[in-house]
């Protein structure tokens, strides 16, 4: 059989004349249909180079995926790649910048979905966990991705940081309890007046005292609590926030906007960070560099 060229392997251009916009399917069952985790004796065992992660560098869920990856020291043992930053009614592709598909020579990311479930009518989404041993779809919930990879693979590397220790596993968990509905999802809703502006706001007041008395969210330890947390915040004042319409800034609140920048200081956050490609034009950047004086 011929070997296909890169160029074959790449998605055609959007086109929304053609195919539409994307739309999330309106079909029965759990937006993310796809839930299995890495664990010591089931199907999915934690091997070197059997997985691979299909990320957006657009996508907060991505980047969470892809710093716990880097803070677990998995860059050389579970790959990633990343789809195109636009799409039509055909879901994500692979394109020419970040280069086409390296593990099934996909051209869209449905194609991987469709694999692992004959008739896929669900949504197409990122990140997406892909067992190479298996030749199929492991996991699209970013929150048990992230878990697994922190916690599965310590025999294989050496950690930079254990972001899910098990003593701060349950605050870690109380606190998605309270920041994920008020922040991570809530931040979208927010740039009209109303409840979830109100809660997100008031979120920011608790954090930048929460921040006053420790460096991270749980002490002086570096969490999931706050990799989940910092790929909002680093988006706010380009994305939710680009016009100043919530609030002046993440700079009014003076720990919260320290811790954020503290943690930018870190390459698993600041390398896996493309403020391009998800900032609105004409965003005004705030400067991520100035020293945080934590």
């Amino acid at each position: 059989m011929a070997k296909l060229s890169q160029a074959t392997r790449l998605a055609g251009p959007v086109d929304v004349a053609t195919y539409g916009e994307y739309r999330i399917p309106d079909t029965p069952g759990p937006l993310l249909r796809f839930t299995g985790r890495i664990t010591a004796d089931g199907d999915f065992t934690a091997r070197p180079f059997r997985y691979h992660v299909y990320g957006g560098w657009f996508c907060p869920w991505s980047h969470r995926v892809a710093i716990t990856r880097a803070l677990a020291g998995l860059e050389d043992i579970v790959t990633m790649s990343f789809v195109d930053g636009e799409r039509d009614g055909r879901g994500w592709a692979f394109r020419d910048q970040y280069g086409p598909d390296p593990v099934n020579g996909f051209t869209l990311l449905r194609e991987v979905y469709e694999a692992t479930e004959e008739g896929f009518d669900g949504h197409v989404c990122v990140p997406a966990l892909w067992d190479r041993a298996t030749a199929r779809l492991v996991s699209n919930d970013s929150r048990g991705i992230g878990i697994d990879l922190a916690t599965r693979f310590g025999h294989l590397a050496a950690p930079a940081v254990r972001t899910y220790p098990e003593h701060l596993r349950e605050g870690i968990e109380q606190l998605d309890g309270w920041l994920g509905p008020a922040v991570n999802h809530g931040v979208g809703a927010a740039v009209r007046p109303g409840p979830a502006r109100d809660a997100l706001l008031e979120a920011f007041e608790q954090l930048d005292g929460r921040l006053s008395r420790s460096r991270y969210l749980l002490g002086e330890e570096l969490t999931e609590a706050d990799v989940r947390l910092w790929v909002t915040l680093v988006r706010y004042d380009v994305g939710p926030n680009a016009g100043r319409t919530v609030n002046p800034g993440l700079h009014v609140y003076p720990h919260l906007w320290s811790y954020a920048r503290d943690l930018y200081t870190i390459p698993a956050f600041r390398d896996t960070t493309d403020f391009a490609t998800f900032s609105r034009p004409g965003a005004l950047l705030p400067d991520w560099s100035a020293p945080a004086d934590r």
